[in-house]
Formats: C-alpha cells, sequence, structure tokens
C-alpha cells in the first residue's frame, strides 16, 4: 500500500470509528429515554422509529468499519491453506462478489431515496424519509471504499506460525507485549 492509500484508509477508519461510537451512544440514549418516558406513564411517539433507524444507520456504518478490518464472515482458514495463483484468484473471486453486491445495494438504496422524494417520517413528520434511508446508499458505498482499501490485506499470504503450523495467521502468542524488546 503506497501512503497516500495508507492515509486514506487511516483517515475512513477514524471517521467510521467515530461515526459508530456516536450512533451508539445515540441508540442507546434514545432508548434509556425512551424507556425513562414509558416507566414513567408518558410514553414518546418518536422513540420506537428513532431507535430503529438509528440501529439500522448502526448496522452499515459498523459493517463498513468491520470490512475495513476484515472482520467479515468468511472462510480465512480455506483461504489461508492455499498458495499463489489459487489463492489470489480465490480472493479476488470473493472480492468481485461482494463489490458485486454492494454495487447493486448502493444502486438500489439511490434508486429507493427517488421513490420516498416527498415523504416524511411517521412519527416525525418534519423529517424527510430519505434521511432516513440515506443510510443504503452511503452504507453501500462505504462499504466498496473500505473492501477496496483492505484488498492488499487480503492477497498478502499470511504468516506462517511459529514452529512450523499449519500456516494459519500467526496468533501473536508469545510475542514481546511492546515493539522492540521482550517480556521481563
Amino acid at each position: 500500500m503506497d501512503a497516500s492509500e495508507s492515509r486514506l484508509r487511516r483517515t475512513l477508519r477514524t471517521v467510521l470509528e467515530v461515526v459508530v461510537l456516536v450512533l451508539m451512544a445515540s441508540l442507546a440514549l434514545v432508548v434509556v429515554v425512551g424507556v425513562g418516558f414509558r416507566k414513567a406513564g408518558a410514553s414518546l411517539v418518536w422513540y420506537d422509529e428513532v431507535a430503529s433507524i438509528l440501529l439500522a444507520w448502526l448496522t452499515y456504518y459498523g459493517a463498513a468499519l468491520a470490512a475495513l478490518h476484515r472482520a467479515h464472515i468468511g472462510m480465512p482458514t480455506l483461504v489461508d491453506k492455499m498458495r499463489g495463483t489459487a489463492r489470489k484468484v480465490t480472493v479476488l473471486a470473493g472480492e468481485a462478489c461482494t463489490l458485486a453486491f454492494f454495487g447493486v445495494l448502493t444502486w438500489a438504496g439511490v434508486r429507493v431515496l427517488a421513490v420516498l422524494g416527498g415523504t416524511s417520517l411517521v412519527s416525525l413528520p418534519s423529517v424527510p424519509m430519505w434521511v432516513a434511508q440515506s443510510v443504503i446508499p452511503i452504507g453501500g458505498a462505504l462499504f466498496i471504499l473500505a473492501e477496496v482499501l483492505s484488498i492488499p490485506d487480503a492477497l498478502r499470504e499470511p504468516v506462517p506460525e511459529e514452529g512450523g503450523g499449519s500456516g494459519a495467521l500467526h496468533s501473536g502468542i508469545g510475542e514481546p507485549p511492546y515493539e522492540g524488546g521482550s517480556a521481563p
């Protein structure tokens, strides 16, 4: 990865981490406030809808962050046992399928926004529906960007375990707790 990609990836990671953290805190706050008002006998009409939207946003932005860290469901043990061309072809085929899916999702999300043009949230009529649904194309595009930025990691051959292990990624067990030295 060259310096500009590394900087872009680092910036995207930081932005996604902040967005996910803010969404998690907001969702927790909305749910706690909603439950508190419900227990007090004065239910908020908007809290269920807003909590659902925040959960959807958290899911999409969290998925993009997970993609950047290559932390999605996959078959890493199988792929890590492969070497050379077979491994690269398998990784690239998987990436092509993933990118195609999220390309279609992003395109469909843009189409959905066009359809929802004049509608608003049920419980908050002053909030346009496109605001809530904008997470589909934005999240899809962010997932695509994260996936593309992490392809070099996916193509990198795994580091075999010490002692002639199976070829799985090194677990880090037994390594010094800090760089440049050994454990005391």
